[in-house]
């Protein structure tokens, strides 16, 4: 990783940019905007955080680590949300590995400044709390659709996430990378990609993947990418009370339908 001398906006980050003033011009001073690579390390399982990170357009990928050194995203963040907030809030060690899944700008901030932020703002409790909860559902989706899932609906919904992230450029990712990121083996990723490229969801040369019909994968892509979505794309909105008779879940609207 490298620093960076920019004037890129560091409020882009969603999180960030929905301090209220009085934090954010506390907080800001500290960032630090670094330049990540692909697969740069940010954190390993158990160590020790010194800095919060915020994507303003790098995506970082968060891997549970096995005692046999096999690895398996549960989650990824981009510029919607922070890898760390666990760190301000609670605990300072790393429950997962964090590497670089899409290279470009993160802003990096002191945790101890969030610590002080998170104990003395009540606004700022309820944000890391809200963003923590929402990513927690991203984690506990992943496991359930690695768990029920074809692989081909594992690389859409994938796909799909990163071809957000990436805001429609081409995915610089190959078939063994592929594999390690969703727990899959290598020849089922190879088919699954086979069949995608000639039904005309995507191409694939040399390493690169390009999105050719974002309607038709998400069509072939499990419930879970809309599911999480929708779920981040609300998290900054306060949830509203709930009521009586007010307590059905998708479980009840899928009986109904």
């Amino acid at each position: 990783m490298s620093k960076m001398q920019t004037d890129y906006d560091l409020r882009s980050n969603r999180l960030l940019g929905a301090l209220e003033p009085a934090s954010r011009k506390r907080i800001e001073p500290h960032l630090e905007p670094i330049a990540f690579k692909l697969g740069d390390m940010v954190c390993d399982a158990g160590g020790l955080l010194k800095h919060a990170y915020f994507p303003q357009g790098s995506v970082l990928s968060l891997l549970t680590v096995l005692e046999n050194g096999a690895a398996i995203e549960t989650a990824n963040i981009g510029r919607e949300g922070a890898f760390g907030l666990f760190a301000a809030m609670y605990s300072r060690v790393s429950f997962n590995r964090c590497i670089v899944q899409l290279e470009g700008y993160t802003a990096r901030c002191p945790i101890e400044l969030l610590q002080h932020e998170f104990k003395d703002s009540e606004h700022v409790r309820d944000l890391f709390v809200s963003y923590s909860e929402t990513l927690l559902s991203q984690v506990q989706q992943t496991v359930a659709c690695n768990a029920m899932h074809t692989t081909e609906e594992k690389m859409c919904r994938w796909l799909l996430m990163m071809h957000d992230r990436a805001e429609g450029e081409a995915l610089p990712y190959t078939h063994e990378f592929l594999s390690q990121i969703l727990g899959a083996n290598r020849k089922s990723v190879t088919l699954a990609a086979q069949s995608m490229q000639t039904a005309g969801l995507i191409s694939y040369r040399r390493g690169t993947i390009q999105v050719l019909d974002r309607g038709a994968l998400e069509k072939a892509s499990c419930e879970c990418y809309a599911i999480v979505k929708e779920r981040f794309d609300a998290f900054l909105t306060p949830p509203s009370t709930a009521a009586p008779g007010h307590n059905k879940g998708r479980s009840d609207q899928t009986k109904r339908d």
